[in-house]
Protein backbone atom coordinates (compact mmCIF):
# COMPACT_ATOMS: atom_id res chain seq x y z
CA UNK A 1 0.00 0.00 0.00
CA UNK A 2 2.71 2.47 0.98
CA UNK A 3 4.62 1.61 -2.20
CA UNK A 4 1.62 2.45 -4.40
CA UNK A 5 1.09 5.77 -2.61
CA UNK A 6 4.80 6.54 -2.94
CA UNK A 7 4.60 5.93 -6.69
CA UNK A 8 1.52 8.16 -6.89
CA UNK A 9 3.35 10.99 -5.11
CA UNK A 10 6.46 10.53 -7.28
CA UNK A 11 4.40 10.69 -10.50
CA UNK A 12 2.61 13.84 -9.34
CA UNK A 13 5.87 15.54 -8.34
CA UNK A 14 7.45 14.68 -11.69
CA UNK A 15 4.41 16.19 -13.40
CA UNK A 16 4.48 19.30 -11.19
CA UNK A 17 7.99 20.43 -12.15
CA UNK A 18 7.29 21.17 -15.85
CA UNK A 19 3.88 22.63 -14.98
CA UNK A 20 5.44 25.14 -12.58
CA UNK A 21 8.05 26.02 -15.21
CA UNK A 22 5.38 26.61 -17.86
CA UNK A 23 3.41 28.82 -15.45
CA UNK A 24 6.47 30.93 -14.66
CA UNK A 25 7.32 31.42 -18.35
CA UNK A 26 3.69 32.15 -19.20
CA UNK A 27 3.44 34.85 -16.53
CA UNK A 28 6.58 36.56 -17.78
CA UNK A 29 5.33 36.51 -21.38
CA UNK A 30 1.91 37.86 -20.43
CA UNK A 31 3.45 40.61 -18.32
CA UNK A 32 5.79 41.51 -21.18
CA UNK A 33 2.76 41.92 -23.47
CA UNK A 34 1.19 44.42 -21.06
CA UNK A 35 0.88 47.96 -22.45
CA UNK A 36 1.88 49.44 -19.07
CA UNK A 37 5.41 50.57 -18.35
CA UNK A 38 6.56 49.19 -14.97
CA UNK A 39 8.67 52.26 -14.26
CA UNK A 40 5.54 54.42 -14.02
CA UNK A 41 4.03 52.08 -11.43
CA UNK A 42 7.36 51.98 -9.60
CA UNK A 43 7.52 55.76 -9.25
CA UNK A 44 3.81 56.44 -8.87
CA UNK A 45 3.00 60.16 -8.83
CA UNK A 46 6.71 60.92 -8.31
CA UNK A 47 7.25 60.11 -11.99
CA UNK A 48 6.16 63.66 -12.85
CA UNK A 49 8.95 65.20 -10.77
CA UNK A 50 11.68 62.67 -11.62
CA UNK A 51 14.33 63.69 -14.13
CA UNK A 52 15.01 61.75 -17.31
CA UNK A 53 18.40 60.74 -15.93
CA UNK A 54 16.84 59.33 -12.75
CA UNK A 55 14.24 57.40 -14.73
CA UNK A 56 16.91 56.01 -17.06
CA UNK A 57 19.06 54.99 -14.07
CA UNK A 58 16.06 53.29 -12.44
CA UNK A 59 15.23 51.41 -15.61
CA UNK A 60 18.81 50.19 -15.84
CA UNK A 61 18.92 49.21 -12.15
CA UNK A 62 15.66 47.26 -12.42
CA UNK A 63 16.69 45.65 -15.71
CA UNK A 64 13.62 46.98 -17.50
CA UNK A 65 15.51 47.65 -20.72
CA UNK A 66 16.54 44.01 -20.98
CA UNK A 67 14.56 41.59 -23.12
CA UNK A 68 11.84 39.54 -21.44
CA UNK A 69 13.77 36.30 -21.90
CA UNK A 70 16.86 37.89 -20.39
CA UNK A 71 14.77 38.99 -17.39
CA UNK A 72 13.26 35.51 -17.20
CA UNK A 73 16.69 33.88 -17.34
CA UNK A 74 17.97 36.18 -14.60
CA UNK A 75 14.92 35.33 -12.45
CA UNK A 76 15.31 31.58 -13.00
CA UNK A 77 19.02 31.69 -12.19
CA UNK A 78 18.16 33.56 -9.02
CA UNK A 79 15.61 30.88 -8.12
CA UNK A 80 18.30 28.22 -8.37
CA UNK A 81 20.46 30.19 -5.94
CA UNK A 82 17.56 30.81 -3.53
CA UNK A 83 16.85 34.41 -4.57
CA UNK A 84 13.30 35.15 -5.72
CA UNK A 85 14.26 38.64 -6.82
CA UNK A 86 13.07 42.07 -5.67
CA UNK A 87 9.45 43.17 -5.92
CA UNK A 88 9.11 46.46 -7.77
CA UNK A 89 5.64 47.07 -6.38
CA UNK A 90 6.57 46.54 -2.71
CA UNK A 91 10.25 47.53 -3.06
CA UNK A 92 11.21 44.54 -0.92
CA UNK A 93 12.70 41.12 -1.63
CA UNK A 94 9.98 38.84 -2.98
CA UNK A 95 10.85 36.22 -0.36
CA UNK A 96 10.24 38.77 2.41
CA UNK A 97 6.86 39.81 0.95
CA UNK A 98 5.79 36.16 0.67
CA UNK A 99 7.00 35.33 4.18
CA UNK A 100 5.08 38.26 5.66
CA UNK A 101 1.82 37.62 3.78
CA UNK A 102 1.60 33.87 3.29
CA UNK A 103 0.64 33.06 6.92
CA UNK A 104 -2.38 35.40 6.69
CA UNK A 105 -3.54 33.74 3.47
CA UNK A 106 -3.11 30.29 4.97
CA UNK A 107 -5.15 31.39 8.01
CA UNK A 108 -7.95 32.75 5.83
CA UNK A 109 -8.04 29.81 3.39
CA UNK A 110 -7.81 27.11 6.06
CA UNK A 111 -10.59 28.73 8.12
CA UNK A 112 -12.76 29.12 5.01
CA UNK A 113 -12.14 25.49 4.08
CA UNK A 114 -13.25 24.34 7.53
CA UNK A 115 -16.39 26.50 7.22
CA UNK A 116 -17.18 25.07 3.77
CA UNK A 117 -16.62 21.45 4.84
CA UNK A 118 -18.70 21.75 8.01
CA UNK A 119 -21.58 23.50 6.24
CA UNK A 120 -21.50 21.03 3.36
CA UNK A 121 -21.47 17.94 5.56
CA UNK A 122 -24.20 19.16 7.91
CA UNK A 123 -26.53 20.65 5.29
CA UNK A 124 -25.89 17.95 2.67
CA UNK A 125 -26.40 15.10 5.12
CA UNK A 126 -29.57 16.64 6.56
CA UNK A 127 -30.97 17.30 3.06
CA UNK A 128 -30.39 13.70 1.99
CA UNK A 129 -31.71 12.35 5.29
CA UNK A 130 -34.99 14.25 4.87
CA UNK A 131 -35.15 13.95 1.09
CA UNK A 132 -38.13 15.76 -0.39
CA UNK A 133 -38.83 17.71 2.79
CA UNK A 134 -38.85 21.45 3.27
CA UNK A 135 -35.21 21.58 4.42
CA UNK A 136 -34.10 19.54 1.40
CA UNK A 137 -35.97 21.79 -1.02
CA UNK A 138 -34.59 24.96 0.57
CA UNK A 139 -30.99 23.70 0.64
CA UNK A 140 -31.18 22.48 -2.97
CA UNK A 141 -32.71 25.72 -4.21
CA UNK A 142 -30.15 27.89 -2.38
CA UNK A 143 -27.30 25.67 -3.56
CA UNK A 144 -28.28 25.94 -7.22
CA UNK A 145 -28.95 29.68 -6.91
CA UNK A 146 -25.56 30.42 -5.32
CA UNK A 147 -23.51 28.43 -7.85
CA UNK A 148 -23.39 31.41 -10.18
CA UNK A 149 -22.66 34.11 -7.58
CA UNK A 150 -18.97 35.16 -7.54
CA UNK A 151 -17.21 35.62 -4.19
CA UNK A 152 -16.80 39.38 -4.53
CA UNK A 153 -20.59 39.81 -4.79
CA UNK A 154 -21.05 37.79 -1.60
CA UNK A 155 -18.33 39.90 0.01
CA UNK A 156 -20.03 43.18 -0.89
CA UNK A 157 -23.41 41.91 0.33
CA UNK A 158 -21.86 40.66 3.58
CA UNK A 159 -20.18 44.03 4.17
CA UNK A 160 -23.44 45.89 3.47
CA UNK A 161 -25.45 43.69 5.86
CA UNK A 162 -23.16 42.67 8.70
CA UNK A 163 -20.62 45.53 8.75
CA UNK A 164 -22.44 48.64 7.54
CA UNK A 165 -26.06 47.69 8.25
CA UNK A 166 -25.93 45.78 11.54
CA UNK A 167 -22.46 46.90 12.64
CA UNK A 168 -21.66 43.47 14.04
CA UNK A 169 -18.31 42.95 12.31
CA UNK A 170 -15.51 45.19 11.00
CA UNK A 171 -15.26 46.03 7.31
CA UNK A 172 -11.59 45.42 6.52
CA UNK A 173 -8.04 44.94 7.77
CA UNK A 174 -6.84 42.66 10.55
CA UNK A 175 -7.30 45.09 13.46
CA UNK A 176 -9.35 48.18 14.19
CA UNK A 177 -7.69 51.52 13.44
CA UNK A 178 -5.28 52.29 16.27
CA UNK A 179 -6.08 49.05 18.12
CA UNK A 180 -3.34 46.86 19.52
CA UNK A 181 -2.64 43.61 17.70
CA UNK A 182 -4.37 40.71 19.49
CA UNK A 183 -5.98 37.34 18.86
CA UNK A 184 -9.42 38.83 19.55
CA UNK A 185 -8.89 41.59 17.00
CA UNK A 186 -7.66 39.20 14.32
CA UNK A 187 -10.51 36.75 15.00
CA UNK A 188 -13.16 39.49 14.63
CA UNK A 189 -11.65 40.71 11.36
CA UNK A 190 -11.15 37.16 10.08
CA UNK A 191 -14.73 36.03 10.66
CA UNK A 192 -16.47 37.86 7.80
CA UNK A 193 -13.95 37.18 4.98
CA UNK A 194 -13.58 33.54 6.07
CA UNK A 195 -17.36 33.07 6.10
CA UNK A 196 -17.69 34.70 2.69
CA UNK A 197 -14.92 32.59 1.17
CA UNK A 198 -16.22 29.41 2.81
CA UNK A 199 -19.85 30.02 1.83
CA UNK A 200 -18.80 30.77 -1.75
CA UNK A 201 -17.42 27.23 -2.03
CA UNK A 202 -20.29 25.54 -0.19
CA UNK A 203 -22.98 25.14 -2.93
CA UNK A 204 -21.07 22.56 -4.98
CA UNK A 205 -20.01 20.68 -1.85
CA UNK A 206 -23.51 20.60 -0.34
CA UNK A 207 -25.14 19.35 -3.53
CA UNK A 208 -22.40 16.75 -3.98
CA UNK A 209 -22.75 15.43 -0.40
CA UNK A 210 -26.52 15.21 -0.83
CA UNK A 211 -26.24 13.38 -4.15
CA UNK A 212 -23.51 11.01 -2.95
CA UNK A 213 -25.35 10.21 0.27
CA UNK A 214 -28.60 9.50 -1.58
CA UNK A 215 -26.67 7.09 -3.78
CA UNK A 216 -25.00 5.44 -0.79
CA UNK A 217 -28.35 4.98 0.98
CA UNK A 218 -29.41 2.68 -1.84
CA UNK A 219 -26.35 0.41 -1.70
CA UNK A 220 -26.51 -3.19 -0.53
CA UNK A 221 -24.52 -2.77 2.69
CA UNK A 222 -26.83 0.03 3.80
CA UNK A 223 -29.90 -2.05 2.96
CA UNK A 224 -28.36 -4.89 4.97
CA UNK A 225 -27.78 -2.58 7.93
CA UNK A 226 -31.44 -1.60 7.88
CA UNK A 227 -32.45 -5.26 7.62
CA UNK A 228 -30.49 -6.01 10.77
CA UNK A 229 -32.71 -3.55 12.61
CA UNK A 230 -30.17 -0.76 13.10
CA UNK A 231 -31.52 2.72 13.83
CA UNK A 232 -31.76 5.23 10.99
CA UNK A 233 -29.18 7.51 12.61
CA UNK A 234 -26.67 4.65 12.76
CA UNK A 235 -27.46 3.59 9.20
CA UNK A 236 -26.95 7.10 7.80
CA UNK A 237 -23.98 8.28 9.84
CA UNK A 238 -21.99 5.04 10.25
CA UNK A 239 -22.78 3.11 7.07
CA UNK A 240 -23.91 5.47 4.29
CA UNK A 241 -21.98 8.65 5.08
CA UNK A 242 -18.46 7.08 5.08
CA UNK A 243 -19.16 5.71 1.59
CA UNK A 244 -20.30 9.15 0.40
CA UNK A 245 -17.21 10.86 1.82
CA UNK A 246 -14.75 9.26 -0.64
CA UNK A 247 -15.94 11.23 -3.71
CA UNK A 248 -16.41 14.27 -1.44
CA UNK A 249 -12.68 14.27 -0.59
CA UNK A 250 -11.86 14.09 -4.31
CA UNK A 251 -14.18 17.03 -4.98
CA UNK A 252 -12.39 19.07 -2.31
CA UNK A 253 -9.16 18.64 -4.28
CA UNK A 254 -10.82 19.89 -7.47
CA UNK A 255 -12.20 22.95 -5.66
CA UNK A 256 -8.74 24.19 -4.62
CA UNK A 257 -8.31 26.35 -7.78
CA UNK A 258 -11.64 28.05 -7.07
CA UNK A 259 -10.60 28.53 -3.46
CA UNK A 260 -7.36 30.22 -4.55
CA UNK A 261 -9.20 32.46 -7.02
CA UNK A 262 -11.82 33.31 -4.42
CA UNK A 263 -9.08 34.19 -1.93
CA UNK A 264 -7.70 36.78 -4.36
CA UNK A 265 -11.09 38.48 -4.64
CA UNK A 266 -11.99 38.23 -0.95
CA UNK A 267 -8.61 39.50 0.26
CA UNK A 268 -8.88 42.47 -2.10
CA UNK A 269 -12.41 43.40 -1.00
CA UNK A 270 -11.64 43.06 2.71
CA UNK A 271 -8.10 44.50 2.50
CA UNK A 272 -6.81 41.31 4.09
CA UNK A 273 -3.00 41.49 4.03
CA UNK A 274 -2.42 38.09 2.43
CA UNK A 275 -0.38 36.88 -0.50
CA UNK A 276 -3.45 36.77 -2.75
CA UNK A 277 -4.02 40.51 -2.35
CA UNK A 278 -0.42 41.03 -3.44
CA UNK A 279 -1.33 39.49 -6.82
CA UNK A 280 -3.52 42.47 -7.65
CA UNK A 281 -0.86 44.96 -6.60
CA UNK A 282 1.84 43.13 -8.57
CA UNK A 283 -0.37 42.88 -11.66
CA UNK A 284 -1.15 46.60 -11.65
CA UNK A 285 2.56 47.38 -11.29
CA UNK A 286 3.61 44.82 -13.95
CA UNK A 287 5.91 43.38 -11.29
CA UNK A 288 7.56 40.43 -13.09
CA UNK A 289 9.34 38.85 -10.09
CA UNK A 290 6.35 39.13 -7.74
CA UNK A 291 3.83 37.98 -10.34
CA UNK A 292 5.88 34.93 -11.23
CA UNK A 293 6.47 34.00 -7.58
CA UNK A 294 2.84 34.25 -6.49
CA UNK A 295 1.59 32.51 -9.65
CA UNK A 296 3.98 29.60 -9.13
CA UNK A 297 3.01 29.51 -5.45
CA UNK A 298 -0.71 29.41 -6.31
CA UNK A 299 -0.13 26.67 -8.89
CA UNK A 300 1.88 24.68 -6.35
CA UNK A 301 -0.99 25.04 -3.85
CA UNK A 302 -3.47 23.71 -6.41
CA UNK A 303 -1.25 20.74 -7.29
CA UNK A 304 -0.58 20.02 -3.62
CA UNK A 305 -4.28 20.16 -2.79
CA UNK A 306 -5.11 17.72 -5.58
CA UNK A 307 -2.30 15.39 -4.48
CA UNK A 308 -3.38 15.43 -0.82
CA UNK A 309 -6.97 14.68 -1.82
CA UNK A 310 -5.88 11.70 -3.94
CA UNK A 311 -3.61 10.39 -1.17
CA UNK A 312 -6.44 10.70 1.36
CA UNK A 313 -8.79 8.78 -0.94
CA UNK A 314 -6.13 6.13 -1.57
CA UNK A 315 -5.60 5.64 2.16
CA UNK A 316 -9.34 5.41 2.80
CA UNK A 317 -9.95 3.06 -0.15
CA UNK A 318 -6.83 1.17 -1.39
CA UNK A 319 -8.80 -0.11 -4.37
CA UNK A 320 -8.46 3.34 -5.96
CA UNK A 321 -4.67 2.97 -6.22
CA UNK A 322 -4.94 -0.62 -7.35
CA UNK A 323 -7.36 0.29 -10.13
CA UNK A 324 -5.16 3.23 -11.22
Amino acid sequence: MSREIGLLVARRLAFAVPVLGIVAVGVFLLAAASPFDPVYQYYGVDIFSASDADIAATRERLGLDDGVFQQLGRWLSGILSGDLGTSRAFRQPVAQVVAERLPWTLLLVSTALVVAVVLALVAGTAAAWWQGGLFDRVVTAIGHAMEGIPPFVLALVAIAVFALGLGWLPVAGITDAGAAFSVEQVARHLLLPALVLGVSQTPWLVLHVRSSLLGALGEDHVTGARARGLGERTVVLRHALPTALLPFVTLLGTRIPELVTGAVLVETVFSWPGIAEAVVTAALAVDFPMLAAVSVLATAAVLAGSLLADVAVAIADPRVVADG
